[in-house]
Order: C-alpha cells, then structure tokens, then sequence
C-alpha cells in the first residue's frame, strides 16, 4: 500500500523536461471543467444581456419607466421573489420543489396581525416577527420529514401543503380580512434607511449571506453534493436526509419572512391573497437563473437576476396593456425556455 501511495505522489509532480510529450497529451482531460465554466459564464452573461435588453426596451418604448415611482413599485414586488427564490434554489439544489411557499407565506401573514393587534407594546410587535415565522418554519419540517422519512415525492409532499396551507391561514382568520396602521411592524416593507428601502436592503443582505453558506459551508458542499448525486453522497458519509430537511425548512422560512413582507406592504392581511401564485415566480428565477432543476447547482445570484427578469416582464406587459393572466403563460413558457436552455448547455 505505501508503495502504491508512493508511486501515485510520483505521478503528480509536474512533468520534467523529457516528459513534455507526455504532459501536452494529459492536457486535454482538463477541457470538460474548463467547457462547464464557459458555459456557466455564458448563461451568466445571456441573463444580464436579456435583463439590460428589457431595461431598455421600456425606457424607449414604455411611459415614465425612468420614475423613482417605477422604480420603487418594482423593486417592492420583487423583494418577495427573490426571497421565496432564495429558499427555492436550496430546494431545488437538493433535486426537490416546493410548491407550498405560497401557503407558507399565508399562513405567516395570517398570524402576524393577530399577534401585534392583540397584544400591545413592543412585545406583540416581535412576536409578531418571530413567530409567524418560525411557524412557516414548521410547514417547512413537515414537507421536509415527509420527503425523508417517508420517501414521498417532493412535488407530491408539498402539495400537501400547498392545498391545506391555505386552508389553515383562512380557519385561522375566519376567512376575513385583517387591515391595519402599524408603522412600527410595517417598518420592514416601509421604512428607508439612507434613503433605500429596508427591504431591498435585507433582500440584498440575504442573497450575500447565502450566497456565502452554498459556497463557503460545509453545508453548501453537502447541498450540491446531495443533489448531484444523493445515493453517492450517502454512501460518502453526507447526511443527505438532514441536508434535505434543513433546505425546505430554510425555504418555508424565508417564505415566512416575504409573507411579512407583503402584508406590511399592502397593510392588510388577505389569507385568499397572500403570497397567491408566488411558487411560479420563484420556480421561473430559479430556473431563469441557472440553477438546474435536476439539482445539483445553487446559483443565489443568479435566482436574484431571474427575479428581476421575472419582475420586469410582468410590468412590461401590464404597461403595454396585456392582462396579468396572459403574463402566467409568459412565465410557464419561460420556465420550459430556460430548462431547455440548460439540457442544451450539458
């Protein structure tokens, strides 16, 4: 064995000079990572030059697009994607889905105004924060134990709650609407630091943190690793079922937070409203993004970019006239556009 050691150490030193022959024709095993990132690099660069083209489409050809107004609507309709895309891309990166974000997102803004309306001060205000989303969390657990445990298929488990969710957050709310004046909870939708919005500055936040955790954790590695290849990574010693649950309870979580998000927005809580068709959009950046939906990849910037495609579609076509159900048949064909686009890329 210490000779088999030692003879493979020997075949990793760099190539003498008598070995040039030699070393020029192993050359060509590096082509494949070196193609894999062009490609990569590539896709990148096809989302900031479709995302640049309808940015400047609507500044010639769309009425006042150039507004801070715009602006501001845009980007406060895009923070909940990018969050609920956020924890889609963790799901996804496992080989999963989850179609439960919207109920989870319900569910969140179903709570939060019966905590802080019903319980006065400062205290009811961070409950109000706290735990609705850690209630979002376990619908995450849920959908997560039944996909490990009980090896059901993750489109199947989450539909589960996808349909009951809602259900839940109406029960909860008997079915009526919660309209409120809280500026100290609606800070997070609401209020500006320096100027900017704080939640463009939490969505901003949030796409470095996890940007950082798939790329520099042991997590993040056991992320791809699980859905690259999931009987391999458990075979390796990767806790593939313990990876699988802490990415859809990330993801019902995150969802949790942009339910916050949008009642603070609107100032009103709706559970028949509520985060309503939020999986197609956060399904249409990931994808759009470049993360595969076979899994394996985790790209949080580019589900960030995906997004803000996602988002200014919708606009350009509401501006120019067409109606918001014709943008769902946009957005379902560029999801089947962008997985075709990354079959081609293989």
């Amino acid at each position: 064995m210490a000779l088999k050691l030692h003879t493979e150490s020997l075949q990793t030193e760099p190539p003498r000079h008598g070995e040039a022959t030699s070393a020029m024709s192993a050359a060509p095993r590096a082509k494949p990572a070196s193609t894999v990132q062009k490609w990569r690099h590539l896709a990148m660069q096809r989302e900031v030059i479709v995302l640049l083209a309808m940015v400047l489409f609507n500044l010639i050809f769309t009425p006042h697009f150039w507004s801070l107004q715009t602006f501001n609507v845009n980007m406060t309709q895009v923070v909940t994607i990018v969050i609920v895309g956020i924890g889609m891309t963790l799901v996804v990166a496992t080989g999963g889905i989850d179609l439960s974000v919207g109920a989870s997102m319900a569910i969140s803004g179903a709570l939060a105004p019966m905590l802080f309306l019903n319980i006065p001060g400062p205290g009811g205000i961070a409950l109000a924060f706290v735990l609705p989303v850690l209630a979002a969390a376990l619908c995450g657990v849920f959908n997560g134990l039944l996909v490990t445990r009980l090896s059901v298929q993750p489109i199947v488990a989450t539909l589960v709650l996808f349909i009951a969710g809602r259900g839940i957050a109406q029960v909860v709310t008997d079915g009526s609407l919660q309209a409120f004046n809280t500026p100290a909870f609606q800070w997070i939708a609401l209020g500006k630091v320096a100027g900017v919005p704080f939640q463009v500055l939490l969505m901003l936040a949030l796409v470095a943190v996890f940007v950082w955790v798939v790329r520099k954790t042991l997590f993040g590695q056991y992320l791809l690793i699980t859905g690259g290849n999931e009987k391999a990574a458990y075979l390796c010693g990767v806790p593939t079922a313990s990876v699988k649950l802490i990415a859809y309870t990330s993801c019902a979580a995150l969802a949790g937070l942009a339910g916050l998000i949008s009642i603070s927005v609107n100032s009103s809580s709706d559970a028949n409203v509520v985060g309503l068709g939020v999986e197609l959009d956060a399904i249409a950046a990931v994808a759009v993004g470049g993360t595969a939906l076979t899994g394996g990849k985790a790209y949080i910037g580019g589900t960030l970019i995906g997004a803000l495609i996602i988002q200014l579609l919708r606009y350009t076509l509401l501006a120019h006239g067409i109606p918001d159900a014709a943008a769902l048949v946009v957005k379902a064909g560029i999801i089947v556009a962008a997985v075709y686009v990354q079959r081609r890329a293989r």
